[in-house]
């Protein structure tokens, strides 16, 4: 059994920074309003701001600011940030004079948004660094393997750049296949959350022998590139300081930006579903599980999520209670389904509880479906990049589940082509592709599936 990595809490600055923006704008504009112009507040005002402060944000990158960024690159997101602000403003009071807001106005208004925007920024900045310095938090444990001039660039970096939120542990110079597997064995047993591997000296087998490990135990990987190896157009270049690195792929929901978006539709559709669908539904379906046979309406069991941590996934009870509930996947012709219960599978309205897990934020509406822990227990082992799916929340319904992959595992290649479908969406994840991916489940359960048995 692997470790799950351990919670982390950096990615909510992001989302708090978001709220604390637009609560500045508002606030400013609603002063500014009642003591200048001598009007209330409305709703069109709230809403053209914020939107085009979102809308600005996202085209500009605003908050895509990771640990490695440096001050310059602060202050350049926040004159891009106000300038575009300010233009799309003019821009919308124009097209909308019912705005009521002429030139002159927004002038007026912009510069103690500016200001204030500017410092809480610089501040959120430095109190970030500031904590990381003197009290050792928010950082993330590295280890260097490789012996060339970047990776000793890198390893000083790490080492005067306490503010950055890296503890770096060792530095393994030596990059023959023993040091490999030492370097490995010193990851698990310290709980390494980054690897930055140099490619100068290392062969192809040690390397893909170090990837295939990062890639089933939730670690991050990263090159320090030279000219010859790694010319792949996937890889994503940044910049420490002055070091180039490569990273092995990029998560779209690893970013708080997209991550925040993920989670308020996530919110939305689950109220949505639990208030107007679960609140007269599940009466109806506790009747008829009920009559059927002894037993409770819900059936709850222990599963993975995201960092591979456990909760009890919800659903409604479609088999007699059984002592192999938890050991065995439902097979076709199963005696243990009841007549209710296979309606239920073949209609997913089984699955329906889950909206409840997705609110508590254990689950997404759109995921890598939730395995088994005997199931992830096994095939983490034999299923390469099996624990990627773990990168992501599981979903209530996913990519693998609307292409034909979903129901028992009758043949290896039903979970190898599960898992590929999975890396695709944690890998190319939009909102565009969520959409999607729910309609085709609901078409799906109106149709029937011949696997949701």
């Amino acid at each position: 059994m692997i470790k799950g990595k351990t919670r982390r809490y950096s990615g909510l600055i992001s989302p708090l920074s978001y709220f604390i923006d637009i609560a500045i704008i508002i606030v400013v504009t609603q002063q500014f309003l009642a003591i200048y112009l001598y009007k209330e507040f409305e709703f069109k005002h709230f809403f053209t701001l914020t939107v085009l402060w979102i809308i600005v944000s996202v085209f500009n990158r605003f908050y895509y600011i990771y640990r490695y960024t440096n001050f310059l690159k602060i202050i350049n997101l926040l004159f891009n940030q106000i300038v575009l602000f300010a233009l799309s403003l003019f821009c919308f009071a124009g097209i909308f004079p019912g705005l009521e807001l002429e030139p002159n106005t927004i002038i007026k208004l912009l510069m103690p948004i500016a200001i204030l925007i500017v410092f809480v920024k610089i501040l959120t900045y430095y109190s970030i660094k500031t904590f990381r310095s003197y009290f050792g938090g928010n950082y993330r444990k590295t280890i260097i393997i490789g012996s060339s001039i970047e990776s000793q660039n890198l390893e000083l970096f790490f080492i005067k750049n306490k503010q950055a939120g890296y503890l770096h542990k060792k530095t393994f110079s030596d990059v023959s296949k023993k040091s490999i597997l030492d370097s490995i064995n010193f990851v698990k047993e310290q709980e390494i959350d980054e690897i930055y591997c140099s490619t100068e000296n290392i062969n192809d087998q040690d390397l893909k022998a170090l990837i295939k490990f990062c890639d089933n135990n939730l670690k991050t990987i990263k090159f320090i590139p030279n000219s010859t190896k790694l010319n792949s157009k996937k890889l994503i270049y940044e910049t420490y300081d002055s070091l180039p690195i490569l990273s092995l792929r990029r998560v779209p929901l690893q970013d708080s930006v997209n991550l925040f978006f993920k989670r308020l539709i996530d919110i939305i559709i689950s109220l949505a579903v639990i208030v107007f669908v679960l609140s007269w539904l599940t009466p109806i379906i506790a009747l008829f599980i009920k009559k059927e046979s002894d037993g409770p309406v819900f059936f709850k069991q222990t599963r993975n999520g995201i960092n591979y941590e456990e909760f009890s996934c919800l659903k409604f009870r479609s088999m007699i209670v059984n002592e192999n509930a938890h050991k065995l996947q439902a097979t076709k012709g199963d005696t243990r389904v009841t007549k209710i219960g296979a309606f239920l599978r073949k209609t997913s309205l089984d699955e329906m509880p889950q909206f409840i897990n997705v609110l508590l934020g254990d689950m997404s509406v759109v995921g890598p479906r939730p395995h088994m822990i005997k199931e992830n227990d096994k095939y983490y082992k034999t299923v390469d990049k099996y624990m990627l799916r773990h990168v992501i929340k599981p979903g209530i319904t996913g990519l693998a589940q609307v292409s034909g992959y979903r129901g028992e595992v009758e043949k290896e290649s039903d979970i190898v082509n599960r898992i590929k479908f999975d890396i695709y969406y944690l890998e190319n994840w939009s909102i565009l592709l969520d959409v999607k991916i729910i309609l085709r489940t609901i078409l799906n359960s109106i149709k029937g599936e011949d696997k949701a048995y």
